[in-house]
């Protein structure tokens, strides 16, 4: 998966609430070519480490969020190939940046979508899996679960809503050290117009390349990019935060008339709740 923000818009406030604020007083800056977040704001927000044989450590490959203590919320495309088990994974809560707590969270289960096509990967819809953690984290400031939407609920074209990751910050220019999460605001795009413009781009002009169980949202200069892939699109949603999306597939990063593609999670909420409890807080 592969995006581009090329815009640098104001920094957050170094003043953190104990929940987050769903209505930031500024407006967001970006995963590529952006700013960091100055606190942990999104304390929801996971990454997902996979052992690199070559570096002899545990290596960031994709992002998640904490949807339950217990449970990580991701792509299905970060998990290939299929064969690969559980132990091949770990999970790092709490942290702004990656690599500064060796303490990482082991997966005991990874459920995946069945509608999920390894072979088509993420563009051929059901983008979207589960992670069982070896056991509940232990919730703070730093660590607290997102909440999910009703399955009814719709996004209206134009809404403002956030995605953040420890991607790409240019295209094929990794994020340097110190790993620092970036943020950025992106708007929601209609499926229809997502579709249009997906086609024109599209050699294969495939009938339909953004299915039912997708939602759109970015910009020109404002997106999410490759290695930001099963991390949270999250909005303001009465008061609180809501995920309403999982970063999928994309052309390239941040291309006018090519807004990113993410799991639409309200076409999935009754799939995920069938394995995860429902969580109300403390």
């Amino acid at each position: 998966m592969l995006w581009l923000l090329l815009l640098t818009l104001p920094c957050l406030g170094d003043s953190i609430p104990t929940t987050p604020d769903p209505r930031p007083q500024q407006e967001l800056a970006g995963i590529i070519g952006g700013c960091p977040v100055s606190a942990m704001r999104f304390p929801w927000q996971v990454s997902l480490q996979f052992y690199s044989q070559f570096n002899h450590r545990w290596e960031h490959i994709c992002g998640g969020s904490l949807i339950h203590p217990q449970w990580v919320l991701t792509a299905a495309h970060c998990l290939d190939p299929e064969e690969l088990e559980a132990c091949a994974f770990r999970v790092q809560v709490g942290h702004l940046r990656l690599y500064e707590d060796n303490h990482l969270m082991k997966v005991a289960e990874i459920i995946r979508h069945p509608k999920y096509n390894e072979s088509l990967s993420a563009s051929g819809g059901g983008d979207i899996a589960l992670l069982r953690l070896e056991a509940p984290v232990v919730l703070s400031e730093d660590i607290y679960p997102i909440s999910l939407p009703e399955a009814s609920w719709n996004l209206s074209s134009g809404k403002t809503c956030w995605v953040t990751g420890w991607g790409n910050i240019r295209v094929r220019q990794s994020l340097p050290p110190p790993y620092h999460l970036r943020v950025v605001s992106v708007p929601i795009v209609e499926n229809e117009v997502c579709n249009q413009q997906h086609q024109n781009s599209s050699l294969k002009n495939a009938c339909e390349v953004i299915k039912d169980d997708m939602l759109c949202a970015g910009h020109k200069g404002r997106d999410s990019c490759q290695g930001d892939a099963g991390g949270p699109l999250v909005c303001a949603w009465n008061c609180t935060w809501v995920q309403v999306g999982v970063v999928s597939w994309g052309f390239s990063c941040g291309l006018r008339d090519l807004p990113g593609v993410y799991a639409r999670v309200m076409s999935y909420v009754s799939w995920i709740h069938h394995y995860v409890p429902l969580f109300s807080g403390p």
